[in-house]
């Protein structure tokens, strides 16, 4: 069914508009061509003025006064007549009269004071520093000046007046500069790993956060033919399973390595279980962290490095916060057992005694 308005357009289809312009003269192109350019009656962005032509025939009568135009809507609406709406069918007229509130009046009333004849007879004869004094005793800071202040509780105490500022100040703000970014080179460690450089004992990545994953498992893959290193230390550098595993392969053939830190990265479950079952196997490794990785890793996983402590007699510091009360208990006792029997060995090495003799008093 065709729309009322839409059958008026039909005779403008057939319409040559190349015929209609041909038959206009210079001057009325011209004027299109301007009344074209200033106007866009489809864009609703543009204020009404700049949609459609200037109809006004009356002359501007000044520049525009915002302030003189607002009193004048102000005045036309007070004097025009609101109109009144009535209620249908009743005749009563909808609304009710504006009556403003009465604004509350502030009275003051003066509390009359009746002070013994002795104690007002003693502050009419009182001179202003007397007044002063008790001023500030009972507080009254109000009723005198800082001047003031600061020479009665100044002379009281014994401190000068010019040791009174008028100023408060707080306390100094000490800024807190953010830590140097790790000097480390990569590169250049991994090549001397590769090399096994003897003046490299202790690597350090700790926060450099651009280190590649392929780069991360060529570290660990150096360091099983490294007999230098000791200490490796890679937290916050984003690591994740597949650099644990990588570490994990590591740790069963490396045998120089004493101290490991992987803390805050995003190893989960699967990469620890991986260096748990690894350090069964490792007899030189004393110190690892594994702490504040980005999930939990759960009661099977805590249950497993508890087992690995308590058969590794050589782990003597574990960084990791137990979630489960049972295995931190068990890790504790294993870890205490541990240092208890490192201990134990030191002071064997230092008496001289052999292997045999060190170990089947200790380990009962």
């Amino acid at each position: 069914m065709a729309l009322p308005f839409r059958k008026d357009l039909d005779k403008y289809k057939d319409l040559d508009e190349d015929e209609i312009l041909g038959k206009l003269t210079e001057e009325e192109l011209k004027q299109l061509e301007t009344v074209l350019d200033d106007l866009d009656p489809e864009n609703a962005l543009l204020p009404a003025g700049f949609r459609q032509k200037d109809q006004t025939s009356k002359k501007p009568s000044g520049a525009f006064n915002r302030e003189k135009l607002l009193s004048y809507l102000e005045k036309e609406a007070l004097e025009h007549k609101d109109v009144e709406d009535f209620v249908p069918f009743t005749g009563e007229k909808k609304g009710k009269v504006f009556i403003p509130k009465p604004k509350p009046v502030q009275s003051y009333t003066e509390e009359k004071v009746s002070l013994d004849p002795e104690l007002e007879e003693a502050l009419t004869s009182a001179t202003d520093t007397e007044l002063c004094d008790i001023a500030a005793i009972l507080g009254m800071h109000n009723l005198i000046s800082n001047s003031q202040f600061c020479d009665i509780v100044g002379s009281s105490n014994g401190v000068a007046n010019e040791s009174f500022s008028n100023v408060v100040k707080g306390e100094k703000i000490m800024p807190v500069f953010n830590e140097p970014p790790n000097p480390t080179n990569v590169e250049e460690s991994l090549q001397r790993i590769k090399d096994n450089d003897s003046r490299l004992v202790e690597v350090n990545l700790n926060n450099i956060k651009n280190i590649p994953i392929p780069t991360l498992k060529e570290f660990a893959k150096a360091l099983e033919t490294n007999t230098y290193v000791k200490s490796f230390s890679l937290a916050a550098t984003r690591s994740n399973d597949p650099v644990a595993v990588a570490f994990a392969d590591m740790l069963r053939v490396n045998k120089t390595l004493k101290s490991l830190n992987i803390e805050s990265n995003f190893i989960t479950g699967v990469g620890v279980l991986a260096l748990v079952e690894a350090l069964k196997e490792n007899e030189t490794l004393t110190e690892i962290k594994i702490d504040n990785q980005r999930q939990q890793l759960g009661t099977p996983a805590e249950t497993e490095i508890v087992k690995m402590l308590e058969e590794n007699t050589k782990i003597l510091k574990f960084g990791y916060h137990f979630t489960q009360q049972g295995p931190r208990a068990r890790a504790a006792d294993a870890i205490t057992k541990n240092n208890d029997l490192g201990k134990a060995f030191s002071a064997a090495e230092r008496a001289g005694l052999s292997h045999t003799e060190r170990g089947g008093s200790y380990l009962a």
